[in-house]
């Protein structure tokens, strides 16, 4: 299940870059840089990162940006970071209570932000900066040159982590931006496990005699994550009607807390000798009936 909407927004910005392979070489500083060793990972080891920065950062330079970013996610200071972004508008104005409660998204990335911060190159142009960084690949953990744009805004420059579409948003929703990002993840993911609550089903059926389970005997059994017995980490309360001989069912998905982990309510229903149906309505966050 989805961890955090940090991995929606942010983490593939952290992890990923904003943009690799070509062009990359025209913003490198150091033309040394490349040369930095880097160690693919053995089976079951950490991979090999290059030591640090290979050139020299200057104070409120974009780079010092940059780094600083990533220094205080891995501290666990996701506020102070984000504010170094376009995503300033989105968390400024935030509660105590509402960012401790987006902390339990946050808290998954500062995990994996590298111990060392190995910026290899930057390149000014006006108001806009581009900084590059070599980080192993998700896939296979090879180094790959990574580039993060950054727009000076009065006298400190700011990371560019939403594209012109997200700033748009951010504007709209202000502090609630995060929200409902998390959200529309929810509703997405609603759907997905409703479809596996289904197959499950399905598979129960096939061992049972025809009939159907709870979610309870479904989760015991291997057959839907356990994630589906409880709303902390899916935003969701999931529920299995059955009918009285266990020969139908229906299965309810309703926002924990309705505005904030979800808007919409599903419902997903199957009739002896027809395919399962999915319906969906925002029912300000009570169960969705058949």
């Amino acid at each position: 299940m989805f961890a955090g909407l940090l991995l929606l927004v942010v983490s593939a910005f952290v992890f990923a870059g904003c943009g690799s392979g070509a062009g990359a070489d025209s913003t490198v500083a150091n033309p040394n840089a490349e040369a930095n060793p880097f160690v693919a990972p053995e089976p079951g080891k950490e991979p090999v990162m290059p030591a640090g920065p290979s050139i020299e950062i200057k104070a409120n330079s974009p780079a010092d940006t940059v780094k600083a970013f990533y220094e205080r996610l891995r501290a666990n200071q996701f506020i102070a970071a984000l504010k170094l972004t376009n995503l300033r508008p989105a968390v400024e104005g935030l509660s105590p209570e509402e960012i401790k409660d987006l902390g339990v998204d946050f808290g998954e990335l500062a995990k994996s932000v590298p111990p060392q911060m190995p910026i290899n190159g930057e390149i000014v142009s006006g108001d806009e900066a581009t900084v590059t960084m070599k980080m192993p690949n998700e896939n296979d953990g090879k180094l790959e040159t990574n580039e993060i744009q950054l727009r000076k805004e009065g006298d400190n420059w700011i990371m560019l982590v939403a594209d012109a579409e997200g700033e748009k948003m951010i504007r709209k929703e202000g502090k609630n931006y995060f929200f409902a990002l998390r959200m529309e993840v929810h509703h997405r993911e609603a759907q997905a496990m409703l479809q596996r609550i289904n197959k499950a089903q399905g598979i129960h059926a096939l061992q049972n005699g025809g009939k159907f389970a709870d979610l309870e005997t479904l989760a015991n059994r291997g057959y839907v994550p356990a994630d589906a017995l409880s709303s902390e980490s899916t935003g969701y309360i999931y529920k299995v009607a059955l009918a009285f001989d266990n020969s139908t069912y229906t299965i309810h998905a309703t926002p924990a807390v309705y505005g904030k982990t979800g808007r919409l309510s599903f419902a997903s229903k199957i009739r002896k000798g027809q395919d399962p149906e999915l319906l969906s309505k925002d029912n300000k966050g009570k169960i969705l009936q058949n």
